[in-house]
């Protein structure tokens, strides 16, 4: 079998290291020199030759992590790997994948192009803001679901027989349901309205939550407006408590102070980003462990969807 090869980029290794462990080998020898003018150059100091290469990097602000990315890929193709996955916890930009206004790009599309052009074979991320963006590539896609972890959680550490699952949007309500699905609960819908981007103006829930304890679910969580804005909301309609699981923890702007301020009693994300604060509000699952066996799976040519599809099967 073809061997496999594991290597980092420079804002992921936290992550990458534990991928790794749970894999069974170190990560590879990879070195990103830095210019003085800032720009960068990747150079693997191992042979790479034939190998099945996994390229782990998520793609969260500054760019630099985008271009880092692509010129791993791009010194890979040129160094003979035989196959070359970018393995993108987070996949950045994945919010602008339509046009929603006049004269606005379509920018998830433009770096899956960038992805594809830089000579990458197949892309492995997790919980995209819209499914449909597993499109915009023409290589394979492998969609990871967080479900498979944050399920394992809920069953293990919470009673749920008093919950109700809810989305802070109309949007997410696919999401939302297929908790409310796999634990029997009912869902609930805060339909939100926005004036500007990051900005919630008003929001309405509907739904009955009175008296219960309410999980928020999405893929996301950035200044954290949304998801405070939808625990009022919650509050006021008569729930006992609300809670929220989010994915990806961008956490940007007044973050911080938002969730520290609002009426959320915890927050569970993953590592797919890595923190630059701590909470005693926010506690943090490890994904490293389904990324290790979505990539043994891949190379060993096996079921993805099984992974997550029977949730009871696999700890996470």
């Amino acid at each position: 079998m073809v061997e496999v090869k594991l290597f980092s980029g420079t804002q992921s290794k936290y992550l990458a290291e534990k991928i790794a462990d749970y894999y069974g080998q170190g990560i590879g020898d990879l070195k990103v020199n830095r210019f003085s003018d800032g720009e960068m150059q990747p150079v693997y100091n191992e042979s790479i030759r034939g190998a099945y290469v996994f390229l782990i990097q998520s793609t969260f602000q500054p760019m630099d992590n985008l271009m880092e990315l692509l010129l791993m890929i791009d010194a890979a193709k040129r160094a003979s790997a035989g196959y070359i996955s970018a393995v993108i916890p987070y996949f950045g930009y994945a919010r602008q994948d339509r046009k929603d206004k006049p004269r606005v790009p379509i920018s998830a599309k433009l770096i899956a192009n960038l992805l594809q052009a830089a000579g990458v074979d197949r892309i492995m991320t997790m919980d995209l803001h819209a499914d449909q963006i597993q499109g915009f590539f023409d290589i394979p896609v492998d969609h990871l679901r967080s479900e498979a972890i944050f399920f394992s959680y809920l069953e293990e550490s919470a009673d749920l027989s008093n919950v109700i699952f809810a989305s802070p949007d109309v949007g997410g309500v696919k999401r939302a349901r297929a908790y409310a699905k796999h634990f029997g609960r009912d869902l609930v819908i805060c339909d939100k309205y926005r004036e500007k981007a990051n900005e919630v103006s008003g929001m309405t829930v509907i739904g009955n939550v009175e008296g219960s304890d309410v999980i928020l679910v999405d893929d996301l969580v950035d200044t954290a407006g949304t998801l405070c804005k939808a625990a009022d909301a919650l509050m006021q309609g008569g729930a006992k408590r609300v809670r929220a699981i989010c994915t990806h923890p961008v956490l940007s702007g007044n973050a911080l102070k938002n969730i520290e301020k609002s009426q959320l009693d915890e927050l569970l994300v993953c590592d797919t980003i890595p923190l630059q604060f701590t909470s005693p509000k926010i506690k943090v699952l490890s994904s490293a462990k389904l990324f290790s066996r979505a990539i043994r799976n891949t190379h060993e040519h096996r079921s993805i969807s099984a992974l997550y599809v029977d949730k009871k099967t696999e700890k996470y």
